[in-house]
């Protein structure tokens, strides 16, 4: 939530044509009573793309599900995995690991309002449960209702004791267990999530499950998707490298600006593109200071990533 925008999934799109893109979360309710160009609003360049929908009430669900179909989305996902405060006052996210039939109603009227496929993504388990009894009885009661495929983030969520940060790392990960589910359920697609910072991890995790799903990896360090669609696919990845990459997204920023929009909406997700290479910490400090100006345009972009290529010349005659 607050990350993966229409504009962190423009760029990332740009670095693969064929992984699979995740909204950020958004409340049935705020499909159905809010303002859906906002909310569900995407570029086509986007797909194949999924939208993740978060609520209990599996009348809203299917509605915004029905939304969702209609906005061309390819996936429906409901998450039943995030542990932030604001989503256990409303009653989902990982607290409905607790109620597997209540998410079950849910995927089944989703699956029966949309042609699409409907996919859970969830914890382990949450706070005293038994992971091996708690993600059995979740996956058996969504599978049973018609669920598509699952997505488990292998580390269990504690509402009471973590904070929602403090959630992405402290509880321990367990891909054991995520393997045990897959080796269960053969035919039922499994996807992977928690704790992947590398293209070759996630890789070895394909010999135990079907998928993996990078989160704060992708976002952090952006430049690793540029080989996903190689690693992964077995096919010519898009760019030859960062710089390329920038170079093609240019347009996309140039139509936002053009458009009225500020050049800060689409940089903040570009920080971690260079993270690791001589002229990185220049890259971002350039685009903290100047892209956050109201009249930035393309040439701040320009000039933060040649003080990259500046830091990689000076590199190369050292050496």
């Amino acid at each position: 939530m607050d990350w993966t925008d229409r504009h962190c999934r423009a760029f990332h799109r740009v670095l693969s044509v064929r992984a699979r893109l995740y909204t950020e979360m958004v409340t049935a309710n705020a499909v159905i009573f809010g303002d859906r160009e906002r909310l569900l609003g995407y570029s086509p360049q986007e797909h194949p793309i999924a939208v993740q929908l978060g609520g209990s009430d599996p009348e809203a669900l299917a509605k915004a599900a029905a939304i969702s179909a209609e906005w061309g989305y390819d996936e429906i996902n409901l998450n039943v995995g995030c542990p932030s405060d604001r989503v256990q006052g409303g009653n989902f996210g990982a607290c409905l690991m607790r109620d597997p039939a209540l998410v079950a109603r849910c995927v089944a009227t989703m699956k029966a309002a949309v042609a699409i496929p409907v996919t859970v993504k969830c914890r382990l388990g949450v706070d005293e449960q038994d992971p091996e009894v708690a993600l059995d009885a979740l996956a058996d009661a969504v599978l049973a209702a018609g669920a598509d495929g699952l997505i488990v983030h292998a580390r269990k969520a504690w509402l009471e004791g973590l904070s929602p940060k403090e959630n992405r790392d402290i509880p321990p990960l367990d891909y054991d267990r995520v393997h045990r589910l897959k080796a269960r359920l053969p035919d039922v697609p499994v996807c992977l999530n928690g704790g992947i910072a590398t293209l070759e991890a996630g890789e070895t995790q394909l010999a135990h499950v079907d998928g993996v799903m990078l989160g704060r990896a992708a976002y952090q360090q952006p430049e690793l998707l540029l080989r996903v669609d190689s690693v992964f696919f077995g096919e010519v990845d898009p760019h030859p490298d960062a710089f390329a990459a920038v170079a093609a997204f240019e347009p996309y920023v140039a139509a936002h600006l053009a458009a009225g929009g500020r050049l800060h909406d689409i940089t903040r997700h570009m920080l971690g593109l260079f993270t690791g290479r001589p002229g990185a910490r220049a890259f971002r400090r350039h685009l903290a200071t100047e892209g956050v100006k109201p009249d930035a345009g393309l040439d701040v972009l320009r000039a933060a990533v040649d003080e990259v290529r500046r830091a990689e010349e000076r590199r190369s005659l050292v050496a």
